[in-house]
């Protein structure tokens, strides 16, 4: 069997403090994916986990050591940064600051410890990522593989996700500030760097100081291939529902037991079949159950609930409050309790008045030779709630592929396509831009 040549990495965590730091954006990556950060939507704290405080103090180390100004750690967990203008308006104003977010959080829905990742030079082949547990990356099973065929991709041993969401756009960024740095002779507008938690669970920007900040735009580096450009994302909203029931003996159950999963399934039954993530694409939006712990007497479950239109998705919020009150009638009052929360709207409209922006990104693409892929976002980023507060916010791509699993990889190429659109997009904002 062919088997690509596996290239291995010597960089590690101490690079960063002994003064040694590779500045590639490759290099960067692999060192940032060997810190655990993932954040947890149970603990009700802020960061959700102390774990991502170690990337957070690695990125300040590297940022005063290239240079940066301002650089600063908050108590939530917000690191965040200043690149000084080399440029002005014409008559000496300053231009307008424009901001670089990424998250460093990882999602919990593959394991996220004890990342192992490498680079395969990929020749078309199926990669065996551990030949004793048989875990493949196929381009049969993943045909968007065959773009890159001759490319080197990063990839982990198969037990793990890798973190390229969102650890591909942290280095990207940092890639581009060390460039900026030891580049004064480039011109550009006074640039921010925020790097924030949490983000997977969807409390990124709670803590994130908007004034602090003090941009007057930016971009979120949290897309995935090379060209996805985004300024449409879903409105956003979660279900926590309990359920209680009531336990019996088994041998005299009958007219006493209520079995609280069991009515679980029935609520789960009653929602439309067809508006699953798996039967959805494009605007359409879904009813996501993503969590589900229970026993006789109580049950919680956890939905995701997700929709582009604004008016289809209250319609949609309200669908799940009615079968709640028609189920209770059914069992009693408070046999079902829902929490249904807001977590970010749809960012359209919030980056239509900037359009400049999406604009400015494109153009900088086609000027690379890349095309730009503007689509929406099944998904969220940090910037839909940044932009509700203030700070018109859309999504580039970082490269990567099949985020939130252990067979997600990033190309090469692709990362160092994104490090050259940052640079070509704050260069062109080295010219004032009306809003």
């Amino acid at each position: 069997m062919d088997q690509p040549a596996r290239k291995t990495f010597a960089g590690s965590t101490a690079d960063a403090t002994e003064g040694t730091v590779d500045d590639s954006v490759l290099t960067r990556f692999i060192r940032y994916t060997t810190f655990d950060t993932g954040s947890d939507r149970t603990s009700g704290t802020h960061p959700s986990t102390d774990r991502q405080f170690a990337l957070a103090r690695q990125l300040r180390a590297e940022l005063e050591e290239m240079g940066a100004f301002d650089v600063e750690v908050s108590e939530s967990c917000y690191v965040y940064a200043t690149i000084p203008a080399t440029a002005a308006k014409p008559d000496g104003a300053p231009l307008p600051t424009l901001g670089l977010i990424a998250h460093m959080d990882t999602t919990s829905d593959a394991p996220g410890a004890n990342v192992r990742a490498h680079v395969e030079h990929f020749i078309g082949k199926r990669i065996v990522l551990d030949p004793e547990q048989g875990i493949i990356l196929s381009p049969s099973d993943y045909p968007e593989l065959d773009s890159y065929v001759g490319q080197d991709i990063v990839v982990t041993d198969g037990t793990t996700l890798l973190g390229a969401d969102d650890k591909a756009g942290i280095a990207e960024i940092m890639t581009c500030a060390a460039y900026l740095l030891a580049h004064p002779e480039v011109r550009h507008p006074r640039i921010r760097i925020g790097f924030t938690p949490d983000e997977e669970i969807g409390e990124g920007p709670d803590n994130f100081d908007v004034i602090h900040f003090d941009a007057d735009f930016a971009f979120t580096l949290d897309g995935g291939r090379l060209g996805e450009l985004q300024f449409e994302n879903f409105n956003a909203a979660e279900l926590h529902l309990t359920i209680h029931g009531r336990s019996a003996h088994t041998g005299s159950a009958k007219g006493t037991m209520l079995n609280s999963m069991l009515l679980a399934m029935e609520f789960q039954g009653m929602l439309p079949p067809q508006s699953r993530p798996e039967f959805t694409e494009g605007r359409e939006g879904f009813y996501h159950l993503d969590e589900m712990m229970g026993t006789v007497e109580r049950t919680s479950c956890h939905y995701l609930i997700r929709e582009h239109d604004a008016e289809r998705f209250a319609m949609m919020k309200e669908r799940v409050l009615d079968i709640v009150a028609y189920l209770n009638g059914t069992y009693g009052p408070g046999t079902f309790v829902a929490k249904l929360d807001d977590q970010y709207l749809n960012m359209s409209e919030r980056i239509a008045p900037h359009r400049h922006l999406v604009d400015n990104a494109a153009a900088v693409m086609r000027s690379l030779g890349i095309v730009p892929l503007v689509e929406p976002i099944r998904g969220g980023t940090d910037g839909a709630q940044l932009s509700s507060m203030g700070l018109p916010c859309p999504n580039l791509c970082t490269g990567g592929h099949n985020f939130h699993s252990r067979s997600e990889y990033i190309p090469v190429p692709s990362m160092e396509g994104t490090v050259e659109i940052v640079k070509g997009i704050v260069s062109r904002y080295a010219e004032a831009i009306e809003d």
